[in-house]
């Protein structure tokens, strides 16, 4: 079976893999370094790693197997989980795919770059609803084509 992890400390989406997840009954991890509401029913369970850096990156990581679905916002996490045959969706809806992750990668580390040089201004842009519906539907979509290939 397919799961669905979820990258959860800053994931505004949540309540749309939950409805996604108990739609196709997947199991869904929701990965945080702090408790926070997980509604019952719906087979998402909340798993508490510890406080620090790459913490829930690692644990989402060494679990990831191919045809599973990943929603997180970080890039070397993506990379890490696509490496893994994963199936990456950003909160916004946009894909992680093995030939963009390369350059997303790069664009990352300019950003930061000029960042810690005070020529840029830090944090993503606000979710619109046009990215919660272009999520929806994606995480669909990618959901229909794990559950028709079989797992290697």
């Amino acid at each position: 079976m397919i799961a669905i992890f979820v990258d959860a400390d800053a994931c505004p989406v949540k309540d749309e893999v939950y409805r996604v997840a108990a739609r196709y009954g997947l199991p869904v991890a929701v990965v945080a370094n702090r408790p926070m509401y997980v509604p019952p029913g719906l087979g998402a369970e909340l798993v508490l790693v510890a406080s620090g850096p790459d913490v829930a990156d690692d644990w989402i990581a060494e679990r990831t197997r191919p045809r599973d679905i990943v929603v997180t916002a970080d890039i070397p996490l993506a990379a890490r989980c696509l490496a893994e045959g994963a199936s990456v969706l950003g909160p916004d809806g946009r894909p992680f795919t093995e030939n963009m992750i390369g350059a997303a990668l790069a664009t990352r580390q300019l950003k930061a770059d000029l960042r810690q040089q005070g020529l840029a201004p830090g944090g993503p842009r606000p979710l619109a609803e046009k990215d919660r519906e272009r999520f929806l539907s994606r995480l669909d979509q990618l959901v229909q084509a794990a559950l028709r290939t079989p797992r290697s």
